[in-house]
């Protein structure tokens, strides 16, 4: 069973700190009961994802939200994908990790920002942890 996860109480914490401009993390149930999440970041100009912001990052998510909302990895984005209305694309970008076909997953016509999708579906295409 999946853990429940607050994305609003992660989102307080990762986008504040002054290195992260947006964020988005995804919580995916996968085949013999294995859960991935990865937390995707926007950075600031200039700041690159070291080690070091890794750690700061999910440090701070297990001592202020819990040990089991720690993402498995960090990874860099330029932007979140967004509805019209600016709302983050949670649940399309998860049925994406899932392996739904664009045209399932989303509406680009609903989207503010419909060239930020590219990302993930390339990601979900190759990352090793959805296989």
């Amino acid at each position: 069973m999946g853990i429940r996860m607050g994305s609003s109480e992660i989102y307080r914490i990762v986008e504040g700190f002054h290195e992260i401009l947006d964020s988005l993390i995804i919580g995916v149930e996968l085949p013999g009961g294995k859960y991935y999440m990865p937390l995707f970041v926007v950075l600031r100009e200039g700041v690159q994802l070291d080690d070091s912001l890794k750690a700061r990052i999910k440090d701070q998510l297990r001592r202020n939200v819990s040990p089991h909302h720690v993402p498995d990895e960090v990874l860099v984005i330029q932007e979140v994908p967004r509805t019209l209305s600016g709302k983050k694309l949670e649940v399309p970008v998860k049925k994406l990790l899932l392996g739904f076909p664009i045209e399932k997953a989303i509406s680009l016509d609903a989207m503010g920002n419909p060239d930020s999708i590219q990302y993930f579906i390339e990601f979900a295409s190759t990352a090793d942890a959805l296989k």
